[in-house]
């Protein structure tokens, strides 16, 4: 039977959505995660060259997070959306077959960059397939369901970990881990592209990125919502890798530990899945949820208790939230030619602000207890939420 004309653009939008759902989880279905570092320290590797392989892998992503982007806007997404995965594959296989220092530092290179090709390609492919299809105000919701399929998957993995390495040791993860990766690679050849001639960047990579960085220096609104994302997504994002630290500080057994940090993780999932219903938020609007959860990641943190560990898992919710509307508000902004180089800016500009994150959390750490950093840290919210609520302000004087 043909289908209607009405009804191919629900169909392309569901065939999109599945694809990016699949693709979302596997990506983050890694069972290597939660014992990687326990490899490091079996093989025999010291703290300091534990720690140098985690400033590899966050200086990777660094240099090549823009390049990348101008990659995905001079050439094809989905080409560099199946590549990054590949790569990443063979990072884990190198870890498991031959570890040893310099094998772990090219896994982290591979990973950092098969990341770094998927930033800014996959938010531009999805809008502007969500946008051909007359569907672009479904992209909040639809990229928020996405972020809960990551979180969904971390989970998996973590639950999943325990009883595979018990029955085959680092071997039988890291064969998981890079099937995975070959499966997120498959998984991406089933995204839709359909390039316009003027995205295709006739003049190169180089070109499209000088293209993109001018017109974020000449539109002031672009300009505010590049900074945005960071501002957003950097802070809470770095103290996500210090919740163990922060629940175990609370008293509960180490046990326990696991479960609050999953109470923790399904706020973060909830607030993803919210972003369709709080698509339609403005800049005051968005100020108010950063500022909620800002108040109550400084209460639930300050209170040392595992029931203020609760209010953290709002506050989570709340920050994912925004990170989804945040990102929403740039792809609104942004002309389709340059999507992806700047969406990978505004990538460069959280991972940098990350790094940032993890010096100041260790220099206030040293004398400081857990909470009480997690509690200076919504500060930022705060100030945040402030010129929001000044820019929209600015914006309704006449």
């Amino acid at each position: 039977m043909t289908l209607s004309p009405a009804r191919v653009p629900g169909t392309g939008v569901r065939r999109l959505t599945a694809t990016l759902y699949g693709y979302a989880f596997l990506e983050d279905f890694v069972l290597l995660y939660p014992v990687y570092a326990l490899l490091f320290a079996d093989t025999g590797l010291s703290l300091w060259q534990i720690s140098s392989l985690f400033a590899l892998w966050s200086v990777t992503g660094v240099l090549l997070e823009v390049p990348s982007g101008a990659w995905a806007d001079a050439f094809s997404r989905r080409l560099l959306l199946w590549l990054g995965p590949l790569l990443t594959a063979v990072g884990f296989a190198l870890w498991v077959l031959v570890p040893s220092y310099w094998a772990f530092a090219a896994g982290f290179v591979l990973w950092g960059a098969g990341g770094a090709l998927g930033s800014g390609a996959l938010e531009a492919l999805v809008y502007e397939e969500l946008d051909r299809l007359g569907a672009a105000d479904r992209y909040a919701r639809v990229m928020g369901r996405s972020h809960a399929a990551r979180l969904l998957a971390t989970v998996a993995a973590v639950g999943l970990a325990g009883p595979v390495f018990a029955l085959g040791g680092y071997a039988a993860v890291g064969a998981a881990s890079v099937l995975a990766a070959l499966l997120t690679a498959a998984t991406a050849t089933r995204f839709p592209e359909h390039r316009t001639p003027a995205a295709e960047g006739d003049d190169g990579w180089a070109a499209t990125l000088r293209s993109g960085l001018a017109a974020a220096r000449g539109d002031r609104s672009l300009r505010g919502a590049l900074l945005l994302v960071p501002a957003v997504g950097a802070v809470w994002g770095a103290l996500d890798e210090y919740t163990p630290l922060l629940v175990r500080e609370t008293g509960v057994p180490d046990e326990l530990v696991p479960y609050l940090i999953m109470l923790i993780w399904a706020g973060a999932t909830a607030g993803s899945l919210l972003a369709g219903r709080a698509a339609g938020l403005g800049g005051h609007g968005l100020a108010g949820v950063l500022a909620g959860a800002a108040l109550a990641l400084a209460v639930g943190a300050g209170l040392g208790t595992p029931a203020g560990l609760g209010l953290v898992a709002v506050a989570f919710g709340g920050f994912q939230l925004a990170t989804v509307l945040a990102d929403t508000r740039l792809q609104h902004r942004i002309q389709d030619g340059e999507r992806a180089t700047l969406t990978s800016v505004a990538g460069l500009g959280t991972e940098l602000a990350t790094i940032a994150v993890y010096g100041g959390y260790a220099a206030l750490g040293g004398s400081a207890a857990h909470g009480t950093v997690f509690a200076l840290f919504a500060v930022p919210y705060l100030v945040t939420a402030l010129l929001l609520t000044r820019a929209g302000a600015a914006t309704a004087r006449p």
